[in-house]
C-alpha cells in the first residue's frame, strides 16, 4: 500500500469551515491512523463506508481521452466534508480514508504523445500498475466487511475495483454501469475503455449491465458482443429518453434483475450526465437527477458491494460545481444503502 497517502486530522482542519449552530460532516468522520496495519483498523473501526479518492488520468490518457479527472478527488473532499451532518447524511458512519497517490505516474505523460503508439503502449503499461494497487485497497475494504466509495479517475479503476471485491468474496461480482459507452472493448493494453472486457475474461466479473448507452457511440461490433452473451445486457439513452419505447423505472428493474443475482458494484460515469464536464462530455444525456434516481434505487439492495464515481473533469474557473455533483452521490448512496 505504499501508494495510499492516509487523510489526516490537519487536512481535515485546513478544509473545514465551521460556522456556529453549525454540525458539518467532516467534524463526525473518522480517521486511520498511520500507525497500525489498516486491515486490522478497518476491521475493529465502527464504520459501514469507507471513501478514497483516485486522483489519476493515467487510463483516460491511454484511451486517447481528455485528461483532468485527476482533479475529481480534490474538488469533492472539500465540499463533502463541509455539508451538514444530519440524520440524513450519517457522517458518523463514514471513515475518510485518503487518496492513491499515482502522481509519479502522470508526471510521465507529460513525456507522451497520444498520436505516438509506443507512448500509449507505454501509458497502457502505467495502467496496469495502477490496477494493481487499486485492486489491493479495494480487497482490503470489502475483505474488513465495508462498503466502499471511490471518487475520480479514470474508468479504468473499475477493473480494480471489481477484481478486489471479487477476490475478497471469493467470487466472481455483477456490474450495473451508468454510462454513455460500455468499457468493453477489445483487451489490447490497459485503458479507461476496457477495464470491464478484461474483468470478465479473468472471471473477476460475472453479469454486467450497461444502463442508458449512447446508440451513436457504440460501435456495431460491440453491440454484436453484447446482443450474443446472455452475461452481458443494456439498455441504450435513445429508447429511455427520445423515443421512450421503455420508461426509466422499467429500465431500471429490467438492469436490477440483471444483476441483484449476487453482489454487484455500481459504477456511474459523469460522461453519461449532460452538460457535465468529463473526459467526454455530452450536450445529451441524462439531467442530474436522474442519475440520482438511479444510483438510489440500485443502493437500496444488500447486493450493492462499492460504488464507483468516474470521469468528472473539474474546470479550472469552478470546481466547486463538480465537487458539489459528487457530493450529492455520495451522499444519495449512503442514504439509501444504510436504509
Amino acid at each position: 500500500m505504499d501508494k495510499l497517502v492516509l487523510f489526516t486530522e490537519s487536512q481535515l482542519k485546513l478544509l473545514l469551515n465551521k460556522r456556529t449552530g453549525e454540525s458539518k460532516f467532516g467534524e463526525h468522520v473518522k480517521l486511520l491512523s498511520p500507525i497500525t496495519d489498516i486491515y486490522e483498523q478497518l476491521l475493529n473501526l465502527d464504520v459501514a463506508y469507507v471513501i478514497f479518492g483516485i486522483p489519476e488520468d493515467v487510463g483516460v490518457f491511454a484511451n486517447l481521452g481528455k485528461t483532468g479527472a485527476s482533479n475529481a478527488w480534490d474538488s469533492t473532499i472539500k465540499v463533502l466534508l463541509n455539508i451538514q451532518s444530519n440524520d440524513f447524511t450519517k457522517a458518523n458512519k463514514v471513515l475518510v480514508l485518503g487518496h492513491l497517490d499515482f502522481s509519479s505516474y502522470s508526471e510521465k505523460l507529460s513525456d507522451l504523445s497520444q498520436t505516438s503508439k509506443k507512448d500509449i503502449t507505454k501509458a497502457r503499461k502505467l495502467v496496469s500498475k495502477i490496477d494493481k494497487h487499486v485492486g489491493d485497497l479495494v480487497f482490503k475494504i470489502v475483505k474488513a466487511g465495508k462498503t466502499p466509495i471511490i471518487i475520480g479517475g479514470g474508468h479504468n479503476n473499475a477493473y480494480g475495483n471489481i477484481k478486489g471485491a471479487s477476490l475478497a468474496l471469493k467470487k466472481s461480482i455483477n456490474v450495473v454501469n451508468f454510462d454513455a459507452h460500455t468499457d468493453f472493448r477489445k483487451e489490447e493494453g490497459r485503458h479507461s475503455g476496457n477495464g470491464f472486457s478484461y474483468a470478465y475474461s479473468e472471471g473477476f466479473l460475472s453479469k454486467y449491465f450497461v444502463f442508458g448507452l449512447h446508440e451513436n457511440y457504440t460501435s456495431q461490433t460491440i453491440f454484436k458482443t453484447l446482443d450474443s452473451n446472455e452475461d452481458l445486457d443494456y439498455n441504450t439513452y435513445e429508447s429511455i429518453a427520445v423515443r421512450k419505447s421503455t420508461s426509466f423505472k422499467s429500465a431500471l428493474k429490467h438492469a436490477l434483475l440483471h444483476v441483484n443475482s449476487k453482489p454487484y458494484g455500481i459504477e456511474i460515469d459523469c460522461d453519461a450526465i449532460q452538460n457535465v464536464p468529463s473526459s467526454a462530455m455530452t450536450p445529451s444525456g441524462f439531467q442530474t437527477n436522474k442519475a440520482r434516481r438511479f444510483l438510489n434505487y440500485f443502493a437500496q439492495h444488500k447486493n450493492a458491494t462499492y460504488l464507483h464515481i468516474c470521469e468528472a473533469s473539474p474546470i479550472t474557473e469552478n470546481p466547486y460545481l463538480i465537487g458539489k455533483l459528487l457530493t450529492y452521490f455520495i451522499t444519495d448512496f449512503i442514504r439509501a444503502h444504510d436504509s
